[in-house]
C-alpha cells in the first residue's frame, strides 16, 4: 500500500483506496463518511452493496439520502448487472461499467464521482473470480485523468490473506478506522458519521490509557459529537467518570449525544450527566 494510515476523510478525487473492516458497524460508519463528504463536495456518489438496509443506515448516520437521490446525486444499488452478470464476473465488463459511470457523472454536470464497492460479492460461488486482481489493476487506468475515486471494501475476517495481498498493490491508499484499542473484549475507535467515538464490549481501569486518548480526540473535534456506547455492556466506575468528565467538557461548546444501553446509562445518571445542558442521553441502537 502506498499509504497505510489514511483516514476516510482524507481521500481525494483521484484515489483508488482499499478499506478493510472487521465488523458491519465499522463498514457502515466509514462508508457513510465517504458518501457524506462526496455529496458535500458536489460529486455524484454510487454505492454498490447488496445490503438491504443501505438507505436506512445512511440516513441513521446523518446522510441526507432522499434529497441527494432526488437530484440524481446518490445511487445505491446491488452488484448484479453492474459487476456481475448472473453468476459470472468479467473484469472487462466491470471496468466498462465503471468507465460509463465516470462519463455519466461528467455529462450530468457533477464535479466528479465517488464509487464505493462492497467486495463481498467476490466471496460467492461465481465464475471468473480469478480476474479480480486484473479488475483492481484496471481501475487505475479507468480513473486516470478523471475527477473520480473508488473505495473497495474488504472484510478482513472473511477474505483470506492471499486474496488481500494480491489486490493490495493496486490501491493508492489503505483505509481503516482509527483504533485506540482492540482485543476480543473491548474495541475503542473513532466514529466518522456522525463524528465522535465508539466503544464496544466491556471496559475497566486497564483500558484507561487508550480511553483517555480517544476522549481527548473527541474533545478536539469540535462541533456536535456522538459518544457511541451502544455496544458497551459494562463500564467500571473509573471509566464511567472519565467519559462523564469528557462529556461535560464537550457539552460546554457543543451538543453531545451519549448513546448507551440502560445499565450503562444508569451510571451516567448517577453522575448527573442526564440532566446536563447540551447532552442528550440516547437509547442504544437509535
Amino acid at each position: 500500500m502506498a499509504d497505510a494510515s489514511a483516514q476516510i476523510t482524507e481521500l481525494t478525487v483521484d484515489d483508488h483506496a482499499c478499506l478493510t473492516f472487521g465488523e458491519p458497524e465499522e463498514l457502515l460508519d466509514l462508508t457513510a463518511a465517504f458518501i457524506r463528504d462526496g455529496l458535500a463536495s458536489g460529486l455524484k456518489v454510487v454505492w454498490l452493496s447488496d445490503a438491504a438496509s443501505q438507505l436506512a443506515e445512511l440516513g441513521r448516520r446523518g446522510v441526507a439520502v432522499q434529497p441527494a437521490r432526488g437530484r440524481g446525486q446518490l445511487v445505491t444499488a446491488g452488484c448484479q448487472g453492474r459487476l456481475l452478470s448472473g453468476q459470472e464476473f468479467h473484469a472487462d465488463a466491470a471496468l466498462g461499467w465503471l468507465a460509463g459511470q465516470v462519463e455519466s457523472a461528467r455529462a450530468a454536470g457533477f464535479a466528479g464521482l465517488r464509487v464505493a464497492v462492497d467486495m463481498g460479492w467476490a466471496l460467492r460461488p461465481v465464475t471468473g473470480i480469478e480476474e479480480l486482481p486484473r479488475f483492481e489493476e484496471g481501475i487505475a487506468a479507468a480513473l486516470e485523468g478523471t475527477a473520480a475515486s473508488v473505495l473497495c471494501q474488504y472484510d478482513r475476517d472473511r477474505f483470506d490473506p492471499v486474496t488481500l495481498a494480491s489486490v493490495a498493490g493496486s490501491h493508492t491508499r489503505s483505509v481503516a478506522a482509527a483504533t485506540y484499542h482492540a482485543d476480543p473484549v473491548l474495541r475503542i475507535c473513532r466514529q466518522y458519521a456522525p463524528p465522535g467515538i465508539r466503544i464496544a464490549g466491556e471496559i475497566d481501569y486497564q483500558a484507561a490509557g487508550p480511553l483517555a486518548l480517544a476522549l481527548a480526540e473527541a474533545v478536539r473535534l469540535g462541533g456536535d459529537i456522538v459518544v457511541n456506547l451502544a455496544g458497551l455492556a459494562f463500564a467500571d466506575v473509573r471509566c464511567t467518570a472519565m467519559i462523564a468528565d469528557a462529556v461535560r467538557a464537550m457539552a460546554a461548546r457543543a451538543t453531545v449525544a451519549l448513546q448507551c444501553r440502560p445499565p450503562v446509562a444508569a451510571g451516567f445518571a448517577r453522575l448527573g450527566i442526564d440532566g446536563l445542558p447540551g447532552v442528550r442521553l440516547v437509547p442504544g441502537g437509535q
